[in-house]
């Protein structure tokens, strides 16, 4: 059946998957992925007696994603204009960027090493993904 996770605990490793108006509990076990189950993923999973037997994601989540964004891009604005989280407006991270606005605001211009160490982060290439989980190209 197709359904849905609803919630998934990493540190006691099960989860809620959704199907139709039946909630189905699964564990890690069960996982047949080669990715970690998130919450909100489309999943594919057997059942016997109201117990999940078998999950996986659906096929569109198996595919690798692709960039989108660049990241010399996300850098310059980062370097430039990261006391006001341009780039983090950019990598669609959004409670971010109003924070780093409201760090800059409040700190007197101080949130610009904020925005700068994180322009040099994402050149450098440790800041390497976008807000939907996209490599950075």
């Amino acid at each position: 059946m197709l359904g849905h996770i609803e919630s998934y605990d990493e540190k006691f490793q099960t989860g809620i998957v959704k199907y139709q108006d039946e909630f189905y509990e699964f564990h890690l076990d069960q996982w047949t992925s080669n990715q970690p189950p998130k919450t909100g993923d489309d999943v594919d999973f057997d059942h016997d007696e109201g117990k999940v037997t078998e999950i996986g994601l659906v096929g569109a989540y198996l595919v690798e994603l692709k960039p989108v964004k660049s990241r010399i891009l996300a850098a310059l604005l980062g370097i430039v204009l990261g006391f006001v989280g341009i780039h983090r407006f950019y990598l669609g991270f959004y409670t971010l960027g109003l924070a780093q606005i409201a760090v800059t605001y409040l700190t007197g211009g101080y949130g610009v090493v904020w925005g700068f160490t994180e322009g040099i982060l994402i050149f450098l290439g440790h800041i390497y993904k976008d807000a939907k989980g996209r490599p950075l190209k």
